[in-house]
């Protein structure tokens, strides 16, 4: 009876595993479509203005740039203050419509202050793909132009379940949670570099889980 039980307790969670990673790739495909992404490198701290500064030349309404941000709470002296940071400090995402070549406009990219390079280089600009993709158009589309906060639960494992939010998806990628704080750090890989960030969370009551 209790190998039955964790059978189907198993089959329940590996069925809620394969629709998350089914419903992300989906979104990917649903927010992509026939759209071709980039991504510039620009100086720190000048990602909104170089956007700012793009947008003043750029004579193509298929071209947009996105600078994704999230939201965290940051408790100081027994107060909390919310901030807004970036997700990937330092670049900015280029989307290119279906008929739009990006060495058509690669001239103007490299001519706005701020500039630094494309990735994976100026002589090989390359086309946002697979994974990268997924993690682009997660905090770009899906919960941009700021990934809030999820609301989430804690398990009788203490492990967290997240209900909905920018956490949504990457639950096996979290690998550490504060509780007091309301963050989780989650460890990413972008074009076959990893770093990790935090993400803010408010822990939900069993009555609102169902």
């Amino acid at each position: 009876m209790r190998i039955g039980v964790k059978l189907v307790f198993l089959e329940r969670i590996c069925g809620k595993l394969f629709i998350s990673l089914a419903s992300r790739q989906a979104q990917t495909v649903e927010y992509a479509g026939v759209m071709k992404y980039y991504v510039v490198q620009v100086k720190s701290n000048s990602e909104e203005k170089y956007i700012e500064l793009f947008e003043a030349v750029n004579y193509s309404k298929k071209i947009k740039l996105y600078f994704p941000r999230r939201e965290i709470n940051e408790r100081k002296e027994g107060r909390t203050t919310k901030k807004i940071l970036p997700v990937f400090p330092g670049y900015v995402f280029v989307e290119f419509g279906e008929n739009e070549n990006i060495s058509d406009f690669q001239r103007i990219f490299t001519e706005i202050s701020g500039f630094c390079r494309f990735l994976r280089s100026n002589s090989d600009v390359t086309e946002v793909k697979g994974k990268d993709l997924d993690v682009m158009i997660h905090f770009a589309k899906k919960t941009g132009p700021i990934a809030g906060v999820s609301k989430v639960y804690f398990n009788e494992q203490n492990r967290i379940v997240v209900k909905e939010g920018p956490l949504m998806g990457f639950e096996g990628l979290i690998i550490k949670t504060d509780k007091r704080k309301g963050r989780a750090k989650i460890k990413l890989d972008f074009y076959n570099k990893p770093f990790t960030i935090d993400l803010a969370f408010e822990v939900i009551s069993f009555a609102k889980i169902n």
